[in-house]
């Protein structure tokens, strides 16, 4: 084992004994990460800071749960996600997930590389955060984190039908969103 590993092992051993500066610890170490994986899900920088508090909470209270055998990150990983999936349901329970079965999406202008290629991750994440809650949540799993229809069906609560058609809207509307990008950066 490396010294990383060993140090982890340290840290999480005294997280699990309620340690506060193990804690402190754990947190200072992942916390960029969590950001990182709950930023998408947010609306802006503080719900996503809210919720990596509340998974970091989820953290220390069922280390239990942790397999030591298996690597860490992923493990907090689908914490994150899973704080970030109950954040939505707890906060935006009036934000209603899309059942339309039979979209069709319109022509939408293509796209150029060029759009693509001059996006930073701020500006990823600031498109992200305009698409609706269920939109968005449906898209980051989907897309950022590979779950299936059903998969998402079922993390989220709705059928697979509105899985699919809340997917093909958010990519239609962030379309609609880079086109807007592509056209403001042409006119200045």
């Amino acid at each position: 084992m490396d010294s990383a590993t060993i140090n982890l092992e340290l840290i999480l051993d005294g997280c699990r004994r309620g340690n506060r500066a193990s804690q402190m610890k754990l947190y200072e170490l992942y916390y960029s990460y969590a950001m990182a994986v709950c930023l998408p899900y947010a609306r802006s920088r503080e719900e996503a800071e809210e919720m990596v508090n509340d998974g970091f909470m989820k953290v220390f209270t069922r280390l239990d749960q942790y397999d030591g055998n298996m690597p860490f990150k992923p493990w907090l990983r689908r914490v994150m996600i899973n704080t970030a999936i109950d954040y939505h349901r707890k906060h935006h329970k009036l934000d209603r997930f899309d059942e339309l079965q039979d979209y069709h999406a319109r022509e939408l202008p293509p796209i150029t590389n060029d759009a693509l290629e001059n996006l930073e991750y701020e500006d990823v994440i600031r498109l992200l955060q305009q698409l609706t809650p269920g939109y968005r949540a449906v898209f980051v799993l989907y897309v950022l984190e590979g779950y299936s229809h059903q998969d998402i069906a079922e993390e989220l609560g709705i059928s697979v039908g509105a899985s699919k058609s809340n997917l093909a809207k958010a990519r239609r509307k962030l379309q609609e969103l880079l086109a807007q990008k592509q056209d403001l950066r042409k006119r200045t």
